[in-house]
């Protein structure tokens, strides 16, 4: 299985995706080999064995990789391809990498390479690199079937096809039009369209994405699986019995702060509930690229002393700020699935969504709103914060629905998956 991320050191709903995905596999008796680019020694390893890219030896100049590394092109990318960090660091990124001019191709091709790890100016140096350990892999591991998470590991899985012959699965957290809108960008097009095609099935993680693989990608929709993503158990009590200190309400926005997650609607939005409901503060939890231009939105809008930022949250700080929450409000734009929500309801918050979301399909007690009707989700979060009996009604129906996705029930369709794709290959 490769996957850029694994908990605790993640940037977005992937890493943990990954790591409830391959606990429940353990459950029905999969045996998972993770690779990630770079480890750090502090990763849960109960139910993979962790191996890390960054230790793995392989001469691009030998023979058996250099007609591979001859098909592999590296580029460097622009800023709406790091969707993880703000303008601000993006800037620091590219002088960095002024300063640092001498990792050439030469740095790429030597016999050991150390990754980031992260979503920085060379990612797609990294992400060919990555694709040469794939293939190294797959010469000396023994295993079934390969599993590779969003298209940062999509040629890798195709290396690794290419030299084990077995089945690949690939699996669609989010695509380009997810996060760039009609504006994407042709290079990373053009590696998920390939490894959609390459690949023997295809895992979705709702059908909200399945559309999208075979509308945008022209992907055969037999060969797409849709899995709806899960979530963990609670086992926090304490982050319920949180301190507030105000008496004002709480709204909350947690994600990236980039177009992808429609964080301009929430602080529109912000602005009709507090012209009706003064009592209430709202919080921004997240980084990204259009941060500098909320705060600037915020203060034209006068409401500077009712909306705060936080910046990027980890674990226990999120589960910290979700159980202080009146409301949760998710606006994405295109949401493949969207796991934040099922936190908030497991938190005992009702939440407000976008009906462009996967999470929409199996949330039903949710109030769900089109991304750009910013009257009706004022309207929404109005009603959950005025009227005592809404929130009551819609956290207890929610969270019948949060028990009920497990990730051992996600991961038993995944190794159906599988078991279709081996008897394809035998066939």
């Amino acid at each position: 299985m490769f996957g850029w991320e694994f908990p605790p050191h993640i940037a977005g709903g992937l890493g943990t995706a990954c790591y409830g995905l391959t606990k429940g596999l353990m459950k029905h008796e999969v045996e998972v080999i993770f690779v990630v680019p770079k480890a750090y020694g502090d990763e849960d390893q109960s139910a993979v064995r962790l191996m890390n890219a960054s230790d793995i030896v392989v001469d691009p100049n030998d023979t058996e990789f250099k007609g591979l590394w001859d098909r592999i092109k590296y580029m460097e990318i622009s800023s709406n391809i790091i969707p993880y960090v703000s303008s601000e660091e993006f800037e620091d990124m590219k002088i960095r990498e002024e300063l640092n001019k001498h990792r050439d191709e030469q740095h790429v091709l030597s016999r050991k390479y150390e990754f980031s790890g992260k979503y920085g100016p060379r990612l797609l140096e990294e992400v060919s690199r990555y694709a040469l350990i794939g293939s190294a892999l797959a010469a000396k591991e023994n295993f079934d079937i390969i599993h590779a998470h969003d298209w940062l590991t999509y040629p890798a899985g195709i290396a690794a096809k290419n030299v084990s012959k077995k089945p690949l699965i690939v699996h669609i957290h989010a695509t380009e039009f997810d996060r760039s809108g009609e504006n994407v960008n042709p290079d990373i097009y053009a590696i998920e369209k390939r490894g959609m095609e390459e690949a023997d099935c295809v895992i979705s993680v709702s059908n909200f994405t399945r559309n999208i693989c075979i509308e945008k990608y022209h992907i055969d929709p037999n060969k797409i699986i849709t899995v709806h993503n899960a979530i963990e158990p609670a086992n926090n009590i304490e982050s319920q019995m949180a301190e507030r200190h105000i008496d004002d309400k709480i709204v909350t926005f947690l994600g990236r702060i980039t177009f992808q997650k429609g964080p301009e609607y929430f602080v529109e939005a912000a602005r009709k509930v507090l012209d009706r409901y003064p009592n209430v503060r709202f919080v921004m939890a997240g980084s990204g690229d259009m941060q500098q231009k909320m705060i600037r939105r915020v203060a034209k809008l006068k409401m500077g002393t009712k909306f705060h930022f936080t910046g990027f949250l980890k674990g226990h700080e999120v589960e910290k700020l979700l159980a202080m929450t009146d409301v949760f409000v998710m606006p994405s734009v295109s949401e493949p699935f969207g796991i934040v929500p099922l936190e908030a309801i497991r938190s005992n918050v009702p939440v407000v969504i976008s009906k462009q979301s996967g999470v929409s399909e199996v949330l039903k007690h949710a109030i769900k709103v089109d991304f750009w009707d910013v009257n009706a989700l004022a309207d929404a979060i109005y009603g959950l914060l005025a009227y005592p009996k809404l929130p009551e009604v819609a956290t207890r129906e929610g969270k019948s629905e949060v028990e009920n996705l497990k990730w051992e029930n996600a991961a038993l369709k995944v190794k159906q998956v599988y078991e279709k794709a081996l008897k394809l290959s035998f066939n």
